[in-house]
């Protein structure tokens, strides 16, 4: 079947628009979301059938851990182990925003989320349309970029859909991002930190924040 689109708007989503993307997502469905950066894909990460089709759409190696999007930090200590200092740091300076934070992923965190790593990935996007989805969820979502692995991210929903249209169901669409760079993703171990990807947040922002 084609795959549906619905409009959405990025900053006061429509609650009835939500509720239908939220209903797939409990269903084990995957679903292409707008976010404050390049577009994504949501799927319940506590669902392994749906983990595995979110792999499989993208083509995504599975040593490759799924990034997860939170609503606010009160989701913190149910999906990470340990938050470091450095951490709180990052995630007071730049949450919610285009910063992703990887850590010890909590015992209840499915393995194979992680990438077979134990490590998660945390991000809390600047976008209603995320935040709202995932409080009607009741859990965080992934957010992956929708895209098929290799090549570029999507920053609209046409992007979104000639790359994997005819393998999801939906796709919600907030319009153009704005954006080209995916976030920042930063892992911290310990006292030890390193960033792994520089993208919406430059270098010399983190490194300010964390000075």
């Amino acid at each position: 079947m084609p795959v549906e689109f619905l409009k959405i708007s990025r900053d006061q989503p429509d609650p009835a628009v939500l509720e239908y993307a939220a209903s797939l997502l409990r269903r084990g469905e995957v679903v292409g979301i707008p976010t404050d950066t390049l577009y994504g894909l949501a799927a319940d990460p506590f669902n392994l059938a749906a983990v595995e089709r979110v792999f499989r759409i993208k083509g995504r190696a599975e040593t490759k851990a799924l990034p997860i999007l939170i609503d606010g930090f009160e989701r913190v200590p149910l999906l990470a182990r340990e938050t470091p200092d450095a951490f709180h740091r990052l995630a007071k300076a730049f949450w919610p925003g285009a910063l992703t934070l990887l850590v010890d992923a909590a015992d209840r965190i499915p393995f194979k989320v992680t990438g077979n790593t134990g490590r998660i990935a945390l991000r809390w996007p600047k976008c209603a349309a995320v935040t709202e989805l995932i409080a009607r969820v009741g859990a965080p979502v992934t957010g992956t970029s929708a895209n098929l692995s290799g090549f570029p991210g999507c920053s609209s929903a046409a992007q979104v859909a000639k790359q994997l249209g005819e393998r999801l169901p939906l796709i919600l669409d907030g319009g153009e991002s704005g954006r080209a760079l995916p976030s920042t993703i930063v892992d911290v171990r310990n006292d030890v930190w390193q960033i792994v990807r520089e993208g919406a947040i430059p270098e010399a922002e983190i490194l300010r924040a964390l000075a």
